[in-house]
């Protein structure tokens, strides 16, 4: 019965930190697009090119820290040493605070030559703004780790959503008021970023105030000499801290290695080719119109497959290869078919969803191609959780790290001669580069075939058919003539409503081709429903 408790509170504490890291993704995506109607694509520019450094802080505080710091703890807890326990947390936090401090310097006092590499001296002030945050990372992640240690995960997931919100609402709130005041788009962006630093104020707040609540800050708090003798037990989390959380981390930045190397070149690639500063700006602004997108894409397909990982873990610690082998195939055909329906969709009624989300079509065709970005990004995303769980670490980190020189490289190569094309093709190769090397890796770990013929039919068969039904659609609906001043309506109708039965047709085809059996399904939300569209003969 214990052991059975010990279970739903496993699951219950996984299903809480899922739910949590899903609101926060939305919330991390969603508030862009009104943020970008706001201030213009200039203004949206401007913030895009500071923003891959918040994004640094942002993964350190909420992924490979915390769960290195609440492994150890729970290490600790089970043999009952609260004196380790103590000074675990205390070295740890000194340990990340050091880290924070050398960040902070670099970026602080870095500012001005990061923002002379990226062309744009006027974004050194916001660069020093979001330097602030990696002082403040660190007791985030002291006591999320602590808390998913005891197994509870209440106190991470309302600091993480609450982070989200009031950042989501600082950014939002200071860009209409100071827009609205005519201050220039610089210190609009400014204010944007100083909701990078409420939002992790707030999120230590929440999670002192349950501290504070249950009276724990004395049963964790340092005390005087508990460090004295213990040089050895501190090297160790050092370097547990260092290899484990450091490379659990950065394997978490494929996105934000991909932005940065963006944000570095890419403007001042296109001044340097015959583009005046202010159009290079507007045009870098619309290129990263792609970023919200390609984010809410993958939200789905990282969600569900990544909740299958601790399954792998499982089924390897027990070496039961079989359950393994079928959780891995589940997780990556969940990536694949979501990704393909994502990209795919999104592809096809990329230019209603500009001019609904965005209020015009400028970049239609750069934003097509970086669709598929949701694909190999999902693959991506997966392959590296599901090697996670297998134990390997180190790999997945370095591959994560070298799509920032050869992103920055192939700009080079591809923007002079295709603009922001060439950017996201740039993208493209920098992923299925990525996508090759961890695939490569992952079948000498565990040589499996993942894809059968019949699942890459149905799904190209389905992907098909969803693009044949979403360019009739579109086509009809271009024909009907509608008011002026009213083309974001219309383009809003035809984006949601493509959406809804492009997807509709494209996971009827799924399901009807048997690509799930009915017993994967009942893993999914809303599985029983779901299984309804299984052929009679699949159905148990």
């Amino acid at each position: 019965m214990k052991h059975v408790n010990q279970s739903k509170a496993l699951f219950r504490g996984a299903l809480i930190l899922a739910i949590a890291a899903l609101v926060t993704k939305i919330l991390s995506a969603v508030y862009r697009i009104p943020f970008q109607n706001i201030v213009g694509d200039v203004g949206f520019y401007i913030y895009q090119q500071v923003y891959p450094f918040y994004g640094l802080a942002m993964v350190l505080s909420t992924t490979g820290f915390p769960v290195v710091i609440s492994k150890l703890y729970a290490e600790q807890k089970e043999k009952g040493d609260y004196e380790k326990i103590r000074r675990l947390l205390f070295v740890s936090f000194i340990i990340l605070q050091l880290f924070g401090l050398i960040c902070f310097l670099i970026l602080y006092f870095g500012a001005e030559p990061i923002a002379i590499w990226m062309n744009d001296e006027k974004l050194a002030i916001l660069l020093r703004v979001v330097s602030i945050v990696f002082l403040l990372f660190p007791i985030a992640s002291i006591f999320r780790g602590y808390y998913q240690g005891k197994g509870d995960m209440v106190p991470t997931a309302l600091s993480q959503v609450g982070e989200q919100l009031i950042r989501a609402f600082t950014i939002l709130f200071l860009a209409y008021v100071l827009t609205q005041l005519g201050y220039s788009l610089y210190l609009i962006g400014g204010g944007a970023m100083f909701g990078s630093i409420t939002g992790s104020m707030v999120s230590a707040i929440i999670l002192f105030t349950f501290l504070w609540i249950r009276k724990e800050w004395g049963i964790i708090a340092p005390r005087k000499g508990m460090l004295l003798g213990c040089y050895r037990e501190v090297g160790i989390i050092l370097k547990t801290l260092v290899y484990q959380g450091l490379t659990i981390c950065i394997s978490g930045m494929l996105m934000i290695m991909i932005q940065m190397a963006d944000a570095l070149n890419l403007y001042s690639l296109l001044t340097e080719n015959g583009y005046g500063k202010e159009m290079a700006k507007g045009i870098k602004g619309i290129f990263d119109r792609g970023q919200p997108l390609i984010q809410l894409g993958t939200i789905v397909a990282a969600s569900m497959s990544l909740s299958l990982v601790p399954l792998i873990t499982s089924a390897r610690i027990k070496k039961d290869i079989t359950f393994l082998h079928d959780k891995i195939r589940l997780a990556i055909r969940i990536a694949v078919v979501i990704g393909v329906g994502a990209s795919v969709g999104l592809w096809a009624i990329i230019e209603p969803a500009n001019i609904m989300l965005f209020e015009n079509n400028s970049g239609t065709s750069v934003l097509g191609i970086l669709s598929f970005v949701i694909l190999l990004s999902s693959i991506i995303t997966t392959i590296i959780a599901i090697m996670q769980g297998l134990g390997s670490l180190l790999f997945p980190a370095v591959t994560v790290l070298a799509t920032l020189p050869l992103k920055y490289v192939l700009n080079h190569f591809f923007v002079p001669a295709f603009g922001t094309k060439g950017a996201a093709f740039a993208t493209i190769i920098t992923l299925v580069f990525a996508c090759c090397l961890l695939y490569v890796k992952f079948k000498k770990m565990q040589p499996m075939t993942l894809l059968s013929f019949h699942f890459v039919r149905t799904l190209l068969t389905a992907a098909f058919m969803m693009v044949l039904l979403l360019k009739g659609y579109l086509a009809l609906t271009n024909m009907i003539t509608v008011p002026v001043g009213t083309e974001r309506i219309m383009a809003a109708i035809q984006a949601l409503g493509g959406a809804f039965s492009g997807g509709f047709l494209f996971l009827f085809l799924i399901i009807r081709g048997g690509v799930f059996m009915e017993k994967e399904l009942s893993l999914f939300p809303f599985g029983s429903k779901i299984s309804l569209l299984l052929p009679k003969k699949n159905r148990s």
